[in-house]
C-alpha cells in the first residue's frame, strides 16, 4: 500500500456475534484492505473494528458496512453503558502514511455522501472535517443520544451535513470524519460504586477542567460488578496514558478505593507504551528505535 489511511469504526453491537461478524465480514478478503483488530464489549454493547487501506477501496468498504449495520442494527431496542446515537456511531478516518488530514477529510465526505443516499443514515461532520465549531466534539454531537436526537436535529444547528434532516428510524444518526490517532483506555476500580468513577471522571475529563486532551466518564462493568473509569486519549503525545492512570489512582485514593487494572481496546501507538516504559522505569536518553521490533 503507497498511501494508508486507518479507519476506526464504532458499532452499536456487542453483545450478537453473528451480526458482528456479518459486520466485519465487509473489510475481509478485500483488496487494498486489510483488517487489523476488532473487539466487543457486552457491557457498552458496542464493537470497535480497527481497519487500513488505501482510501478508494477502504471508503467503498466502509460504505459497505454501514448498510450492513442499518440492516442488522435496531437502535430502537438498544441498550448499554457506552452513549451512543447510532447503529454506526462514529466512523473516524486517520491518516497514517503518506497520507494528509485533508485526504482523510475528503474520504469522510465521500463516504458519508454515498451513504446516506444509498440507506438514509444522516451524518454529521465530527473532528477536523467539522463544518462548525459546535460541531467538533463528538460528545456534544452525541448529546441526547438515539432517544433524543430526532428532537435535537429540529434546531437548525443541528442540521447533518449529509443525508435526512431526522434520524433513521432504526440506524439514528452518524458522526464520520477526519482525526488525529486516539487511544481508547480503560480504567477498573475495586468498587461497585459508579458515582466514585464519575467523580473521578469529571476531574480528568476536558470539558469539566481536566486534562485537555481526555475524554471521560463513570461506567458500571455488570458482569464484574465493578465500576470503570473511560476514557479516549485524543493526543497521547500532550496527555499521555501514565499522566491519566496515575491521577486516576491517585483520585480513588480520596474514596479508598484501589486501581485494578486498565485496558486498551483496540489498537494503541507504540510510542505511547514506549512514554509508559519510560516514565516508570525512569529511562534516561531513550527513544523508540532502540525497541528491537521496530529495528526488523
Amino acid at each position: 500500500m503507497e498511501k494508508i489511511i486507518e479507519c476506526v469504526p464504532n458499532f452499536s453491537e456487542g453483545r450478537d456475534k453473528e451480526k458482528i461478524e456479518k459486520i466485519v465480514d465487509c473489510f475481509r478478503n478485500v483488496e487494498g484492505v486489510k483488517l487489523l483488530d476488532y473487539s466487543s464489549d457486552e457491557d457498552h454493547n458496542r464493537s470497535v473494528v480497527t481497519v487500513i487501506g488505501e482510501p478508494e477501496p477502504l471508503g467503498q468498504a466502509m460504505v459497505a458496512a454501514i448498510g450492513k449495520a442499518v440492516e442488522l442494527i435496531d437502535m430502537t431496542k438498544h441498550q448499554g453503558q457506552h452513549p451512543r446515537m447510532g447503529c454506526v456511531d462514529v466512523v473516524p478516518f486517520i491518516p497514517i502514511r503518506n497520507a494528509t488530514v485533508e485526504e482523510a477529510d475528503a474520504l469522510a465526505k465521500s463516504v458519508a455522501k454515498e451513504a446516506s443516499e444509498k440507506f438514509g443514515q444522516p451524518f454529521f461532520l465530527y473532528e477536523k472535517s467539522a463544518t462548525a465549531p459546535h460541531r467538533e466534539n463528538l460528545a456534544k454531537i452525541r448529546q441526547g443520544q438515539f432517544e433524543g436526537m430526532a428532537e435535537k436535529m429540529k434546531d437548525p444547528m443541528w442540521k447533518p451535513d449529509f443525508g435526512p434532516d431526522t434520524i433513521h428510524p432504526t440506524g439514528g444518526v452518524t458522526a464520520i470524519g477526519a482525526r488525529m490517532p486516539l487511544i481508547a483506555y480503560n480504567i477498573n476500580l475495586d468498587t461497585s460504586n459508579l458515582e466514585i468513577a464519575k467523580k473521578i471522571a469529571d476531574k480528568i475529563r476536558h470539558v469539566k477542567g481536566g486534562f485537555r486532551y481526555c475524554k471521560a466518564m463513570g461506567v458500571m462493568l455488570e458482569d464484574r460488578n465493578i465500576a470503570q473509569v473511560s476514557m479516549n486519549l485524543t493526543d497521547y503525545t500532550k496527555t499521555s496514558v501514565y499522566t491519566v492512570f496515575e491521577t486516576v489512582r491517585m483520585e480513588a485514593r480520596r474514596y479508598g478505593v484501589n486501581v485494578l487494572g486498565s485496558e486498551v481496546v483496540g489498537l494503541v501507538p507504540l510510542q505511547a507504551l514506549v512514554d509508559c516504559a519510560e516514565y516508570y522505569l525512569g529511562l534516561e536518553g531513550f527513544e523508540s528505535k532502540q525497541v528491537l521490533e521496530t529495528r526488523l
